[in-house]
């Protein structure tokens, strides 16, 4: 069994902003793959899926991004998972708009949602798909920036890499993370 875990914020207000790219990403995969079972625990919602056969489970953690650690542990114990068999996909303003990164392990990067996982699991060795969304302009605060929806200028690059991103976590889920890292880098 693999988890996916799409970092974000839930409710209506947080749809579609930049630091919700996690969560867009595993609604893509349960768009492609039909979801079996729903379910509401860990403070998270639950999709279960299968994917070439294996089953997957595609997170979307309801605590908010900075205490993303929580939720993540939670099913990390329960599940009893390896940290190889867990990917976490989120925002990163270290990467122009667009670009995707795939990582078997690393640390926060400043990033308060990853900073909760690596404290609250004891480690960062596990691996990560960085969607990016640029740095804010000059004007902005950071917190203003990544609670931002994304521009009109920018929706058609940050569709295309959201797939881009999906692709390189199903990858991972088939093939492993050096292959996902190979391909989509």
């Amino acid at each position: 069994m693999k988890i996916i875990i799409g970092l974000g914020n839930p409710g209506q207000k947080y749809r579609d902003t930049r630091h919700n790219m996690g969560y867009t990403v595993v609604e893509e995969i349960a768009r492609r793959y039909a979801i079996e079972k729903e379910e509401c625990k860990f403070d998270s919602i639950i999709g279960h899926l299968r994917i070439n056969g294996e089953k997957v489970l595609v997170v979307k953690p309801l605590t908010y991004m900075n205490l993303s650690g929580k939720a993540v542990q939670a099913l990390v114990h329960f599940y009893k998972q390896d940290l190889s068999k867990i990917i976490v996909v989120y925002d990163d303003m270290d990467l122009e708009v667009g670009r995707i990164r795939v990582r078997a392990n690393g640390g926060s990067g400043g990033h308060k949602g990853i900073a909760s996982i690596n404290d609250r699991l004891g480690s960062s060795e596990f691996p990560r798909v960085r969607i990016g969304v640029g740095r804010p302009p000059e004007h902005w605060a950071v917190e203003s920036w990544v609670l931002s929806k994304i521009g009109t200028d920018e929706q058609a690059v940050m569709e295309g890499s959201l797939q881009k991103a999906s692709d390189a976590v199903i990858c991972w889920v088939k093939d492993g993370i050096v292959q996902a890292m190979n391909k989509y880098n």
